[in-house]
């Protein structure tokens, strides 16, 4: 497969281009995210990344702001979040003020009117989105699926034509089109018409070099035979059998703090017991630590050509 055309809407000209620039800021894509990312670009679409938490989603928008060299805004969605909070609200207290001020003056023509304007706004991640000068802003929408039906529904003008409705001002268009990155961790079934309105790629966990890679880019310290056995230890431990026996895999964050952790304790090499005595690291769970056992890692540790005679 070659690479598409340059893009006249894209400052990537090539799918290449994009796994370099995101490589540059440290995240490791392979070129099936790649090109999901050229695409995003290319189309000016949003992109939905779903996958298990831990895989890279978020890390995705904050290395794509960092290559593009633009502003980050995040949207942090959780149960019960209101539109006030994702776009705008108006400044309440400096409104009363200007009020009671045009009154006492016998000024009270149209207060309404003056209180309403852009400089009693208080811009949240949306309405910033879409306002924000060239080269234009990175929104990362961050665990859509936490929020509820409702608030997918308003979503859809901004995501479907980029721009929103303020009763009091009227419709606001972006300046510059925002990059757009949805997340999902999938605890719901997102609607189908957000899903129309985006591209999308399912991020899964990384195989074992892409991992090794990015575990060597983020901890340095760590000595080649270190990075290794991380990486090999957590790419057994996800596949089958071993899967199995927990609730939830390490996702690459965990592997990354693992790492880390280890060069703390100044771990040369990786053996059973301090795989143990770390588990809380890779696991967040207490059934998932305590499935870790003396005798599982070493049976993840051994060789996979021991442990398949």
């Amino acid at each position: 497969m070659t690479d598409a055309t340059p893009a006249t809407n894209s400052p990537f000209p090539t799918i290449d281009a994009v796994v370099q620039a995101l490589q540059g800021a440290g995240y490791f894509a392979d070129r099936r995210l790649a090109t999901a990312v050229f695409l995003a670009l290319r189309l000016q679409r949003p992109l939905l990344l779903e996958g298990e938490p831990g895989v890279g989603k978020t890390e995705l928008a904050k290395a794509l702001s960092k290559a593009l060299r633009r502003e980050l805004l995040r949207l942090q969605c959780y149960d019960g979040l209101e539109q006030r909070e994702a776009l705008y609200e108006w400044n309440y207290a400096a409104q009363l003020l200007h009020m009671r001020a045009a009154e006492a003056h016998g000024a009270v023509r149209d207060v309404e009117a003056e209180v309403y304007q852009p400089h009693y706004l208080i811009r949240r991640p949306l309405l910033q989105a879409l306002q924000a000068p060239a080269p234009g802003a990175v929104l990362l929408i961050d665990e859509v699926d936490r929020a509820d039906e409702p608030f997918e529904a308003f979503l859809l003008e901004y995501l479907g034509e980029y721009q929103v409705s303020i009763p009091e001002l009227g419709t606001v268009r972006a300046i510059v089109p925002p990059v757009t990155l949805l997340t999902s961790n999938r605890t719901r079934e997102l609607n189908d018409a957000v899903k129309r309105r985006c591209l999308y790629h399912w991020l899964d966990y990384p195989e074992r070099e892409r991992e090794l890679a990015i575990v060597r880019a983020q901890v340095p310290g760590a000595s080649q035979t270190l990075s290794d056995q991380v990486a090999s230890f957590v790419a057994r431990l996800r596949s089958a059998p071993f899967a199995d026996a927990f609730q939830r895999a390490p996702g690459i964050a965990e592997s990354v703090e693992w790492a880390r952790a280890l060069i703390a304790l100044d771990t040369l090499e990786l053996d059973p017991e301090i795989v143990v005595d770390t588990a809380g690291i890779l696991f967040k769970q207490r059934d998932d630590v305590a499935a870790l056992t003396h005798e599982l890692a070493a049976e993840l540790l051994r060789p996979e050509e021991e442990g398949t005679r």
